[in-house]
């Protein structure tokens, strides 16, 4: 019985086939339009994911803070706690924290022959490269020698390295920084691989020289302008930020004098933002599928009153009540599931093609689908249901008399 009910429900829908295709367009709209919603935004999110892990592994900024102002006086940066002390103690007594780095930074204007470019001079040291997942193309990166006898060299980021030099070799070459009417002259040693930007900024128009050279020479022999730092893991990260307020909070004259900001949650953040957004506009296109419910209950209402002849002679052949509201039924859910799968495909087709123009991964989930489509066959259940009661009540008499 079931696929004969199948079979008329088809043959009844293709005998007006634009006008089944108008009642299943706002489900093809609603669930294309799911589909495509939560597969373009788990996909841009899987980017920017991806694109925070790749900056470096379990990062932990410390900056220091802003005092507020009082008395007419200006507020001004709480910078006194931070010194190479401070780094030393972080990791002697926060268990959590694997590697810190000390940066202290200037922007000024580097000098090779001709050639002149505006970047960013970065002292720090060697712990930098494995806290930012970072890399040398060419050359190397100073040493630990370098650190303790303050020398000159420099690590150019890619950027830099490529405005000054273009496709000339910069090892070995002698580069000039100029920066408040000071001239400093480094020797090049090594050129970084390129990097996304990330929570250390861009580090590709940067340079980087050891921290012991830059506070000699630039800064003021004593106090850096930032941390970042490394936890053990990611299981550790909330721990090794506890520890490192906790440390601070004994350094500092109070909360205000320095910043904490961690990699996990930025990304904790970043995911429930995306949620959020992501449910309210799969929230949005679920108006449609509601829309296309009652454009089908419309055309099974139209249905009935076309058939009532010949829902009066099934009666009369001997047809149930519950045949009569397994036919309209099964057709309401026909039309309805038809749809599903068509929009299932366009959804496919249009996430597809932004994730390609975005340069994001396509991120095609089985339970959305199955969801999306469950939801559509549920539309047509309910907005099927009241034509198909009210057409296995008609009275067969009055059907077969009705014009």
């Amino acid at each position: 019985m079931f696929f004969e009910t199948l079979k008329i429900a088809i043959r009844s829908l293709y005998s007006n086939k634009m006008r089944t295709f108008l009642s299943m367009l706002g489900i093809i709209i609603g669930v294309a339009a799911v589909i495509a919603i939560i597969s373009i935004a788990s996909g841009s999110r899987a980017q920017v994911t991806s694109s925070i892990s790749e900056m470096g592994s379990n990062l932990i900024t410390i900056s220091p803070g802003f005092r507020r102002g009082r008395f007419g006086r200006f507020g001004s940066s709480a910078e006194n706690i931070f010194t190479m002390e401070l780094a030393e103690a972080i990791i002697a007594y926060c268990p959590s924290v694997k590697n810190i780095a000390p940066n202290s930074q200037s922007s000024g204007y580097f000098m090779y022959g001709n050639s002149n470019y505006m970047g960013t001079l970065v002292g720090t040291t060697v712990e930098y490269l494995e806290i930012n997942n970072y890399k040398t193309a060419q050359g190397k990166f100073f040493s630990s020698y370098d650190l303790e006898e303050a020398t000159d060299v420099i690590v150019l980021g890619s950027e830099l390295a490529e405005k000054l030099y273009g496709g000339e070799n910069p090892l070995g070459s002698r580069l000039t920084f100029y920066y408040n009417n000071q001239r400093l002259v480094f020797r090049v040693i090594g050129v970084m691989e390129e990097k996304s930007l990330g929570i250390t900024g861009n580090l590709n128009n940067s340079a980087y020289i050891p921290i012991t050279y830059y506070l000699n020479t630039i800064g003021n022999g004593r106090h850096v302008d930032s941390f970042i730092a490394q936890a053990n893991s990611s299981t550790e990260a909330s721990q090794a930020v506890a520890q490192i307020d906790y440390l601070l909070s004994k350094y500092a004259a109070s909360t205000e004098d320095y910043r904490l900001m961690s990699q996990d949650a930025l990304l904790e953040t970043i995911n429930q933002i995306t949620a959020t957004m992501t449910l309210m506009l799969g929230g949005i296109a679920g108006i449609s599928l509601l829309v296309g419910g009652i454009g089908i209950m419309n055309i099974m209402l139209v249905s009935v009153t076309e058939r009532t002849r010949e829902i009066g002679i099934r009666k009369a052949l001997g047809a149930k009540r519950k045949h009569i509201l397994s036919q309209f039924v099964v057709e309401a859910m026909t039309l309805s599931s038809i749809g599903g799968i068509i929009g299932i495909l366009v959804g496919y087709g249009i996430a597809s093609g932004i994730a390609r123009l975005g340069g994001w991964p396509l991120v095609f989930s089985v339970p959305t689908v199955l969801l999306a489509f469950g939801f559509s066959l549920g539309v047509g259940l309910f907005f099927g249901i009241y034509p198909a009661h009210k057409a296995s009540r008609l009275d067969p008499v009055q059907a077969l008399s009705y014009e």
